[in-house]
């Protein structure tokens, strides 16, 4: 999904609907293990997994006892083999499982922005949104992503962004905190890093960022790069996840920005499937243009692996197709051949 503002792209999520990251959901939860140096307690959810519940999160502040079930909604994607956070503080109702599920970004944006028009290349996806929002005309049937929106998120993905008149930013996601640096190229080291803030915040939002991050700007003193920081707190205005807490003592700017859902990196962190998704999508596209041609997808043997693990996605593209895709294991360079 891309959000768009007078045709500068402004928001980007890849999700995958038959991986769901459960923010939003409201579910039934068992209090399996009260933690009380941890403030709170594990909970059984319905899906195997094991979610957090925080005492600041229950009325009254006082978790109920081990074996107690709760109507729960999940506040916080999984991370790094920590448990969804969770929140009781909702009506409890009675049912099993998973009662609702949460909204995707499709349908946050389209509620977020109610005067937008929404593009679905997908006859189905038009319809999902048009149920949810009332029938909605803003809903409309056409191609989503035309090449340059395709290139941009697709660059996305990689890990150096390439700024307007020379330079780079950088990014190095690690488990405890997101390094970005700022590579001038041997441009003007002042404009570079001008330039490299106002993109640095976009791409918080793009690549939604989270947890501790450290911004290293191209050269300067630690003065120089003092003097710009208003500069950066003007861009990081309107990001309200995002905190800017100053430069530290290695002169490097110091931010905390909430989690809530996977940032990109994560979501991209299995590249087989990444890759297998991507030549899925181009098939799509192959297709739509030839319905009678009959496709195959070369791809080598993980990248199979990982299609075949998720079958509802070759399902998705048979039933638009007509036909399903034959798979082919091939060598590890036709990974990009469909």
């Amino acid at each position: 999904m891309a959000l768009l503002r007078d045709g500068e792209l402004e928001g980007y999520r890849l999700e995958r609907p038959y991986r769901p990251d459960g923010v939003g959901d409201i579910l039934r939860g068992r209090i399996a293990a009260a933690m009380p140096a941890l403030a709170g307690a594990f909970v059984a959810l319905p899906d195997g997994e094991t979610g957090f519940l925080p005492e600041g999160d229950v009325e009254g502040r006082r978790l109920p006892p081990e074996g107690t079930y709760l109507t729960l909604r999940v506040t916080r994607a999984a991370q790094g083999g920590k448990g969804k956070r969770l929140t009781a503080r909702i009506p409890q109702t009675p049912g099993e499982g998973v009662l609702e599920r949460g909204p995707d970004a499709a349908l946050r944006w389209a509620l977020a922005h109610p005067q937008a028009i929404v593009l679905a290349d997908d006859a189905a996806e038009v319809a999902r949104l048009r149920r949810a929002l009332a029938g909605s005309s803003r809903i409309r049937q056409a191609a989503a992503f035309d090449e340059a929106l395709e290139d941009e998120t697709a660059r996305l993905h990689d890990a150096s962004w390439s700024l307007p008149g020379g330079g780079c930013l950088i990014f190095s996601p690690l488990p405890a905190l997101t390094a970005v640096d700022v590579d001038s190229g041997g441009a003007d080291l002042r404009e570079t890093n001008r330039i490299a803030i106002a993109e640095f915040a976009r791409q918080l939002r793009l690549r939604d960022l989270a947890g501790p991050i450290l911004l290293d700007l191209a050269g300067l003193s630690v003065k120089q790069r003092t003097a710009l920081e208003p500069e950066l707190r003007a861009a990081l205005a309107h990001d309200g996840p995002t905190q800017l807490l100053g430069i530290g003592p290695l002169g490097l700017f110091e931010l905390r920005r909430a989690r809530i859902h996977p940032p990109l990196h994560e979501v991209l962190a299995d590249r087989s499937l990444t890759a297998g998704l991507a030549l899925l999508r181009r098939a799509a596209r192959e297709s739509a243009v030839a319905p009678s041609r009959r496709l195959a997808l070369h791809a080598p043997a993980a990248v199979i692996a990982a299609l075949e693990s998720m079958p509802e996605a070759l399902a998705e593209f048979a039933e638009g197709a007509g036909r399903p895709i034959e798979l082919r294991v091939a060598g590890q360079e036709d990974v990009t051949d469909a």
